[in-house]
């Protein structure tokens, strides 16, 4: 085989990797709070699917094709967002490309995405997105009156103890440690509120009034 062979299936096995890089790369996320999930996203909606069909997005730049799932939703509600009704999301085709597989006989769910400068919403398997019926109430006023509040705030996730704080505008998320998921109580019932003080403590919209925000160490 001569030299010149050689390097072309070296560089295409180098474009490859490359690509095979960018796609556990592009998949590589850390869980978030529900809150955080608000605050960094620009869309928040409640929305029902009504169909699915895949869809061209031009070219890669490679030149292969891009296909993508496009999602027709009705949306119900828009807690964060532009001012018109979001009619469809898009997403990638399969998992391993961070594609989200949703289901789309009338289910409702809560959607976080990401704007384009084109106006379309895609969505990955970084963003949250969670089945309507399975949102705490909690979840659920926060989306309208709390999260909002605390978007200055910091959510600094636990992983494994000892664990701290960096500064007063943090709070401490210790579901992982405490009961081995990122959906616990700190994910389902609280958020990270900034007080007067600019200091930041979680806080418990359901609580009873004498007992609203809880310490760096309490929950």
């Amino acid at each position: 085989m001569s030299w010149t062979a050689n390097s072309y299936f070296v560089t295409v096995a180098i474009l490859f990797l490359w690509r095979v890089q960018e796609i556990a790369e592009a998949c590589s996320c850390s869980p978030a709070h529900p809150q955080q999930a608000f605050c960094n996203s620009d869309v928040v909606i409640r929305a029902r699917l009504v169909g699915q069909e895949e869809v061209d997005a031009g070219n890669d730049v490679y030149g292969n094709p891009i296909k993508r799932i496009k999602y027709g939703i009705k949306q119900i509600k828009m807690f964060k967002g532009p001012d018109q009704d979001i009619e469809a999301i898009f997403t990638a085709p399969s998992s391993a490309q961070c594609g989200v597989t949703l289901e789309t006989s009338g289910k409702e769910y809560l959607i976080t995405g990401k704007l384009e400068a084109d106006g379309t919403v895609h969505v990955t398997l970084c963003n949250f997105i969670m089945a309507w019926e399975s949102t705490s109430a909690t979840q659920k006023k926060s989306l309208t009156q709390h999260y909002a509040m605390g978007c200055d705030c910091r959510i600094t996730r636990c992983t494994s103890v000892p664990c701290a704080i960096s500064g007063p505008a943090e709070c401490l998320w210790l579901d992982w440690v405490i009961e081995r998921t990122v959906n616990g109580q700190q994910a389902q019932h609280f958020a990270c509120i900034k007080r007067s003080d600019d200091s930041c403590a979680w806080y418990r919209g359901a609580a009873p009034p004498k007992r609203e925000f809880l310490d760096i160490a309490d929950p």
